[in-house]
C-alpha cells in the first residue's frame, strides 16, 4: 500500500455548518474499514428512517421533521463521502494494474 503525505491522505469531509473542513477520511484506512465505517451510517440511516416513516407525521411539529430530514442527510453524506475515498482508492489500484 502506497502512503500518501498529508494534505492528499486526509479527506475532508463535506460539512455545511463549517466553513472550515474538521471531520477528515483517512484514505491509507483499510478498505474493510472504510467500508464498515459506511455500512454502520448506512445502516443506521435506513433504520433511522423506516422508524419514521412508521410514525404517525401528525404527532410532529414541522421542526421536527426538519430535525429529522437533517439528520438522515448527515448519516448518507457521511455515506457517500466515504463511498468517494473508496471508489477512488479502487480505480487508482486498477489504473496501476
Amino acid at each position: 500500500m502506497k502512503i500518501q503525505h498529508p494534505p492528499r491522505r486526509f479527506t475532508p469531509m463535506s460539512q455545511t455548518a463549517t466553513e472550515y473542513p474538521v471531520l477528515l477520511i483517512d484514505s491509507d484506512a483499510p478498505l474493510s474499514e472504510l467500508h464498515a465505517c459506511a455500512s454502520e451510517r448506512l445502516n443506521a440511516a435506513l433504520a433511522y428512517l423506516h422508524l419514521m416513516a412508521c410514525s404517525n407525521v401528525s404527532d410532529y411539529a414541522e421542526h421536527d421533521i426538519n430535525t429529522v430530514a437533517n439528520t438522515a442527510r448527515i448519516m448518507v453524506q457521511d455515506v457517500a463521502d466515504v463511498f468517494t475515498v473508496m471508489e477512488r482508492r479502487g480505480f487508482d489500484v486498477a489504473a496501476v494494474s
